[in-house]
């Protein structure tokens, strides 16, 4: 049977390695107010294309026994999370509380090539901050904390978060005396996947920008400090303009705030500019160490204009992890968790006359929140001891006898004594999978 490209699966470990992940995100965002959301997994097409030219990219749905007439595909499934929550906003305002604050993680689906990085199917975990008319600036730097902190808990590589401001570009590019400040910012930010010689060419020729308007526009986005430096050298450039000096107060404010978080360098990088046109202040983009060729892990940015009803407008602020994107190659590098089932105990069986007794301790187990299996069969106990190392089951208990105790091995250390049913638990260290350590 041929594998299906572009879907992941994760054997057992590998996906309580992933539940780990999923886990310490929920625990973040949740430590900090978010509210779960979940949204349907179809939109219609219109709902899906409103914001660009992405049909091909939408997987759409169609009944098999389709209705008499029914011709049009009318449905899609969504291929982010950021168009399905602007519809839930809108629909739902009259029941939220502004500024609404959200965390959805949920499967989405894109019909695009596989190849390194995407897929057809995978999980992405969001943030966002929405308001009703007016957000403040200091959400913008709130999400780039939450965030910051959610990837710092992580078992990955260092990551990089670049941090930009689309009000420093386009207030750059209207200083320069450029009249379409969004054109330049598409090529711009081509910079990671096109030499620069590339770029200014295309400035000048795409773009219409003199070539020293075109260099200029080069050393801006040359421009990238771990502190708030960047503004003395955009200041040295010698280019004037309300929006320039805005953008970069709030980009100091952002980095400012974000320093000194382990595992993650917070940067101002102005080569973001992020392609979509619908971002108009903060924008962000993460890579992670020894695996840049993947691109931006995590992105988002603020949107002044994310929905609107015709009577009130929803601006938001908001980032986007990809999960999958950022576990895929690191479980296919040897992430995974230290056992494949969530059993912390495995309770030996005597004997199959003795089945009910082992259930019975199990069960008692369980009462105390400590999951627990029975042996599937009553062989040798040696063979019950494999069994339960071949899972990573930490744990094996043996029911007591007529003439003896309780008793539990720690099959890591090799370590048995007798244990007291109504009270004996393990380490909280060893009551869930935990992430396998990459030098074990």
């Amino acid at each position: 049977m041929s594998k299906l490209s572009g879907f992941p699966e994760f054997l057992p470990a590998d996906r309580n390695a992933e539940l780990i992940v999923l886990d310490h995100l929920r625990s973040v965002f949740e430590l900090h107010g978010f509210a779960s959301v979940e949204t349907r997994a179809v939109e219609t097409m219109e709902q899906l294309t409103r914001k660009g030219e992405i049909d091909k990219e939408v997987y759409t749905v169609r009944r098999l026994h389709a209705a008499e007439g029914e011709t049009v595909d009318v449905l899609g499934l969504h291929f982010d999370l950021t168009v399905p929550f602007a519809r839930y906003v809108v629909e739902n305002a009259g029941k939220l509380e502004f500024p609404f604050r959200r965390y959805q993680i949920q499967k989405v689906w894109r019909g695009e090539r596989p190849q390194q990085g995407r897929f057809r199917e995978f999980t992405q975990a969001d943030i966002d901050i929405v308001a009703k008319d007016e957000l403040a600036f200091h959400f913008d730097v709130e999400i780039a904390q939450v965030m910051a902190e959610a990837l710092s808990g992580l078992p990955v590589p260092p990551l990089t978060l670049q941090v930009s401001n689309r009000k420093v570009l386009e207030g750059f590019y209207l200083g320069l005396g450029l009249a379409e400040p969004t054109a330049v910012m598409q090529v711009v930010d081509k910079l990671d996947k096109v030499p620069a010689d590339k770029i200014a060419e295309l400035l000048r020729t795409d773009a219409g920008l003199t070539p020293e308007q075109a260099t200029a526009c080069l050393a801006l986005a040359d421009i990238r400090t771990a502190d708030t430096s960047f503004v003395e050298r955009v200041r040295a450039l010698g280019v004037d303009h309300p929006m320039l000096d805005q953008g970069l107060d709030e980009l100091a404010q952002v980095v400012a705030a974000c320093g000194g978080i382990d595992g993650v360098e917070i940067v101002a990088d102005l080569r973001i500019a992020r392609g979509l046109d619908y971002y108009t202040g903060t924008v962000f983009e993460t890579r992670m160490a020894g695996h840049e060729h993947l691109g931006s892990i995590c992105s988002g940015g603020r949107y002044d204009q994310l929905a609107s009803d015709g009577r009130s407008t929803y601006p938001g602020v908001g980032i986007s992890l990809g999960v999958s994107r950022l576990l895929v190659p690191l479980v296919a590098g040897g992430l995974t968790a230290d056992r494949s089932v969530p059993s912390a105990v495995l309770v030996a069986l005597v004997d199959e006359d003795g089945r009910a007794d082992s259930n019975a301790v199990a069960q008692q187990l369980r009462s105390r929140g400590i999951s627990t299996e029975v042996a599937a069969s009553a062989q040798k106990f040696g063979k019950q001891i494999r069994y339960a190392e071949r899972r990573g089951i930490p744990y094996v208990w043996f029911p007591a006898t007529a003439d003896g105790a309780h008793q539990v091995k720690d099959i890591r250390s090799g370590d048995q004594a007798d244990a007291d049913l109504d009270v004996w638990t393990p380490p909280n260290i060893d009551l869930r999978p935990r992430i396998k350590e990459q030098n074990a």
